[in-house]
């Protein structure tokens, strides 16, 4: 028994004197105490700094998890914190679904029904939920991803069992969806972009909040929010957002969630928009 316990205590010994255990330990805890910071690169000179000490200090006080992505194309001016972050999509995959549904169309070169035009209509205009599990069912699991990759979406994975509010999606993959919208590409025709934006642009006045908060006159915005609580992580409070006018072309995602109400998502989201509007409107 002694010389089992002097053989284990060799070994320990063996094991920490090669330093192979302490310095793993001490090598850890920074990188785990390590808060993700807000990075911004800009063709225009000064405004990357600016952009990044605004957000920051729009954040300083608020709690929560926060992710951020802004590009600009007039400035060529790119904003992220936590990009890669996966949150719990609530209704901004609404957008998808419906990018999914046009995409999809395309292929067989066909128009939308009217009655997935009035589905379509209510799930972005109004966030109606019903609308979306009846084009989600439609679509289906293969539709869904196709199109996924087609976007060049990867990180973004679909709510299992028909819970499309539980897929997860980044910073990264929204702006990508962002960009799709906002600019000519072989994913989406040129109708079917407009068509979406078109419909972002008609949110009802009580669902407009979020990444318009503070746009300059003169701007036009198209907004997709999605809103959900849970057991874990409190509210996820979600918007995105595109915006032309003024001379610059950008578009804004902020992801939330651990937001202790819906009310006080939304205020920690207007936050940092404000500030990202106003840079880019004196830039």
């Amino acid at each position: 028994m002694t010389s089992g316990i002097s053989r284990r205590a060799r070994v320990l010994a063996a094991a920490v004197g090669t330093g192979v255990l302490v310095p793993l330990v001490a090598a850890a805890t920074p990188a785990a105490a390590a808060t993700p910071t807000v990075t911004c690169t800009s063709a225009k000179a000064g405004l990357a700094a600016k952009l990044q000490k605004d957000i920051t200090a729009a954040l300083a006080t608020r709690k929560g998890t926060v992710a951020v992505g802004l590009y600009d194309r007039s400035t060529n001016t790119t904003c992220t914190l936590r990009a890669s972050s996966a949150y719990d999509s609530a209704s901004v995959v609404k957008v998808t679904v419906l990018a999914t549904l046009l995409w999809d169309a395309k292929k067989t070169n066909r128009y939308l029904t009217d009655r997935e035009n009035t589905l379509a209509k209510a799930m972005i205009t109004k966030s109606d939920n019903a609308a979306t599990s009846t084009l989600w069912k439609q679509l289906g699991m293969t539709k869904i991803k196709g199109f996924l990759s087609a976007a060049g979406m990867t990180q973004t994975k679909p709510g299992a069992n028909g819970y499309w509010g539980l897929t997860q999606i980044t910073v990264t993959d929204e702006q990508k969806l962002l960009k799709l919208l906002t600019a000519k590409n072989a994913v989406l025709s040129d109708n079917s972009r407009a068509y979406i934006l078109k419909l972002m642009g008609q949110v009802v006045s009580s669902q407009r909040w979020g990444t318009p908060y503070g746009v300059p006159s003169g701007v036009t915005v198209a907004v997709k929010n999605g809103w959900l609580q849970r057991s874990t992580n409190g509210w996820r409070v979600h918007s995105v957002g595109a915006f032309k006018g003024g001379g610059h072309d950008y578009v804004m995602t902020v992801l939330t969630h651990g937001n202790s109400t819906m009310n006080y998502g939304i205020a920690t989201i207007q936050a940092v928009a404000k500030v990202i509007h106003k840079d880019l409107a004196a830039s």
